[in-house]
């Protein structure tokens, strides 16, 4: 079995992976295909069913897991699997075919309790401990960050977590005049959202709630439960829109979230 991190061009592979994407398309011609994205826990690849279409298209849903036979090509600059034939996988959990985090999840949980623990105000500090519950923590280390850009497999919403805030903290020792308990507390919650707006994996399809209300009123509607104050929500809530930070903090956890996000998707050359 080949894991999806190990496939190359022109090679005839078999593997189990999860199937994350499903759409029957059209070819220009008329012709129908199965537009697939496969995972493992190594990573991702686009796939193509071109024939036997009816027969293959009954055998599986989005989500399961599934035996692949097919073929290794280039499209577009990018390696695509040519499915030949394909199964359903008997007794794999497709939970388990995520792509996973590449850190020690239990380490990046130590830096988060270090993290917590930095905050000296209490109303702050008890905010931040109640909202990031054994429940929260869980959902924290199964999502994505993202489903398709930065930190997006299992673990990435607690390892872009754990970055931001560990960022956000760096950058109160060089300019004193940040207010670390507030920077650290929007840093450590700002992303909570998540764990209401995605679904389960493999497919972490977004929930009703996140289609229709989106992470980042998500996070603010958890915090406003437990009377955040006032200058949390605002951090948390433009923290993808600078032009409408009113505080530095706010200001700082917008190109922080930023940064972090670069530096784990943006190509490094060989």
């Amino acid at each position: 079995m080949t894991a999806i991190a190990q496939l190359e061009e022109n090679r005839t592979v078999e593997g189990v992976y999860a199937v994350s994407r499903k759409e029957r398309l059209r070819t220009r011609a008329g012709a129908s295909y199965l537009a697939l994205e496969l995972v493992d826990p190594s990573g991702r690849i686009p796939a193509r069913v071109w024939s036997d279409v009816e027969l293959l298209d009954g055998r599986f849903v989005e989500g399961d897991a599934v035996r692949v036979l097919g073929r290794v090509e280039r499209y577009r600059d990018r390696l695509q699997l040519d499915v030949r034939t394909l199964e359903p996988a008997d007794g794999v959990d497709p939970a388990s075919m995520a792509p996973a985090l590449r850190r020690d999840a239990d380490e990046l949980e130590g830096f988060l309790d270090f993290l917590v623990a930095e905050i000296a105000h209490p109303g702050l500090r008890a905010t931040v401990t109640r909202v990031l519950d054994a429940e929260t923590r869980a959902a924290l280390r199964a999502l994505p960050a993202t489903l398709d850009a930065h930190h997006s497999y299992a673990g990435g919403l607690l390892e872009h977590t754990v970055g931001v805030a560990t960022l956000c903290r760096e950058l109160c020792q060089i300019h004193p005049r940040l207010r670390p308990d507030l920077l650290v507390a929007a840093a450590l919650v700002h992303d909570l959202g998540r764990t209401r707006e995605l679904g389960p994996p493999p497919v972490f399809a977004p929930t009703e709630q996140g289609k229709l209300l989106g992470h980042v009123h998500l996070g603010l509607r958890l915090l406003e439960d437990l009377d955040a104050p006032d200058e949390l929500l605002h951090a948390v809530a433009c923290h993808h829109d600078a032009r409408a930070a009113r505080t530095a903090e706010a200001a700082v956890l917008y190109h922080a979230n930023q940064l972090d996000a670069v530096a784990a998707t943006r190509p490094i050359p060989s």
